[in-house]
C-alpha cells in the first residue's frame, strides 16, 4: 500500500517539475548549459593536479546541477503543495505525510542523475574527455547522496513561505553559494575574501568530496562537513514542518 502510494506520489513530483518551467530552467538545463558553455572554451585546458578542465569541472559543476534540482525542485514542489491547499489535505488523507514528502525527494533524484549525465554527454562530445565507468559511477553516488542535505533546506524554506517566495529565497541562496564555493570559477582566482568563506559553505565541501572522487586526493574532512550539513538541514527542515501553517 505505502510502496503504490509512494510510486504514484513520485511520478506526480516527476511531471510537477516539467510543468514548472521556471524550475526546469534554473535548476536542470542552466547548470548543463554553463557546463557546456565553459568546457567548450577551457575543456583541454590542463589544471593544477594534471587533469584537464573537462574533466575536473565534472565535478565542480557537477555539484552546482545537483545541487541546483535538490534544493529547488522538492522546495518549490512543497511551497506549491501547500499555496494550493494540497499538504493540508495530504496531511487529513489516510496517507502517510512522509510519504508525500519522501516521494517529493526522490522525484528529484532522476533529474540530478539527467543533469549529470547530460554534462558527460557534453564532455565526450566537446573535448572527447571521459572519465572511466567505476570513478563516474562513485561522482555521481557522491554527488546524488551529498545532494540530500539541500534538498532538506528547500522543503524547510517550502514548509514556511509561498511557491514563488520559495524560488526568490532559494536562488537568493544558491546562486552567491556556488561562486563563492568556486563552483563556476576556480578559487585560486577569485578575491581572498572569497577564497577564505568558501571553507564554510556546505557546497564546497560536497565539490571537493565529488573532486576528490577523480583526483584521489584525502576527501575525510569533506565527507564530515557534508554529514554535518545533513544533520543541520534536518533539524531545521524538522523545525520548520513543527511550525508548519497550512
Amino acid at each position: 500500500m505505502i510502496i503504490s502510494v509512494l510510486r504514484s506520489e513520485t511520478g506526480e513530483g516527476l511531471r510537477a517539475i516539467l510543468r514548472e518551467p521556471t524550475a526546469l530552467l534554473f535548476s536542470v538545463l542552466m547548470p548543463v548549459g554553463f557546463y557546456a558553455l565553459f568546457t567548450s572554451i577551457f575543456g583541454d585546458q590542463q589544471q593544477a593536479n594534471g587533469l584537464p578542465f573537462a574533466a575536473t569541472s565534472l565535478a565542480t559543476y557537477g555539484a552546482f546541477g545537483v545541487v541546483s534540482v535538490m534544493l529547488l525542485n522538492p522546495g518549490i514542489g512543497v511551497a506549491e503543495d501547500r499555496t494550493r491547499g494540497w499538504l493540508r489535505v495530504k496531511m487529513v488523507s489516510a496517507t502517510p505525510i512522509g510519504v508525500s514528502l519522501a516521494a517529493r525527494l526522490l522525484a528529484a533524484l532522476p533529474y540530478a542523475v539527467g543533469v549529470l549525465v547530460a554534462m558527460t554527454v557534453a564532455s565526450a562530445l566537446i573535448t572527447g574527455t571521459m572519465v572511466d565507468p567505476v570513478t563516474w559511477l562513485r561522482l555521481v553516488a557522491v554527488l546524488v547522496v551529498g545532494g540530500m542535505p539541500f534538498a532538506l533546506l528547500g522543503m524547510a524554506v517550502g514548509f514556511v513561505t509561498s511557491s514563488n517566495a520559495a524560488a526568490a529565497i532559494l536562488n537568493a541562496v544558491l546562486f552567491p553559494m556556488v561562486l563563492a564555493s568556486g563552483l563556476w570559477i576556480p578559487l585560486e582566482v577569485m578575491p581572498g575574501f572569497i577564497q577564505a568563506v568558501a571553507p564554510f559553505l556546505p557546497t564546497y565541501h560536497l565539490a571537493q568530496l565529488a573532486m576528490a572522487q577523480i583526483t584521489g586526493a584525502p576527501a575525510s574532512g569533506h565527507l564530515l562537513a557534508v554529514l554535518a550539513t545533513t544533520v543541520v538541514a534536518a533539524l531545521v527542515a524538522g523545525v520548520a514542518y513543527r511550525n508548519l501553517r497550512v
